[in-house]
This record gives C-alpha cells, sequence and structure tokens, in this order.
C-alpha cells in the first residue's frame, strides 16, 4: 500500500512541474509564413516548433533572434612596466 501511495505521490509531482514549465513557454508569433491556421489563432513557434495558437509575446520570433548591431570594439595596447636594475619602483611606457 505504501508503494503504490510513493508511486500516485511521484505521478502528482511530475504533472504539476510538466505544467509549472509549460506555463513559463515563451510563445512567438511567426510571421514568414501564412495564416492556415482556425479562426481565433495564427502561426506561433514554441521552443522552434510551428504550430497553431495565441502568442504570448510582443516582438516575433525572427526580431527575438537577429543579431544586435554591437559597437565595434578596438584592442588597446598593453602598456609595458619598465622597472630599471638599480632604481626603486617601475613605470610604465
Amino acid at each position: 500500500m505504501k508503494l503504490k501511495t510513493a508511486i500516485c505521490g511521484a505521478f502528482a509531482l511530475t504533472v504539476l512541474g510538466a505544467g509549472a514549465a509549460l506555463a513559463d513557454a515563451k510563445i512567438y508569433p511567426e510571421t514568414r509564413f501564412g495564416n492556415f491556421c482556425p479562426a481565433g489563432h495564427q502561426p506561433v513557434r514554441i521552443d522552434g516548433v510551428i504550430c497553431c495558437g495565441q502568442p504570448n509575446q510582443s516582438v516575433s520570433y525572427q526580431s527575438m533572434m537577429r543579431l544586435p548591431a554591437g559597437k565595434v570594439h578596438r584592442a588597446k595596447s598593453a602598456k609595458r612596466a619598465l622597472c630599471p636594475v638599480g632604481e626603486k619602483g617601475c613605470r610604465t611606457q
């Protein structure tokens, strides 16, 4: 009897955990394809899979995946430490 209770408890926790994980899924509207979904739905992308549904994000999947136009980073030359023999301390060059 204890084994049956433990199995039912584990199953309930698994089902509840899966529901919480699905509630946090980001659903993006898909704009590249025609709308062949039933009335009230539109093409959406959930974790890379296209299906019919209601998006919960305001931006499309393509604009979210677009690379940001970042700044051009220039490498700075490293300053060399000059430590002459017989003198106290070092200085940069």
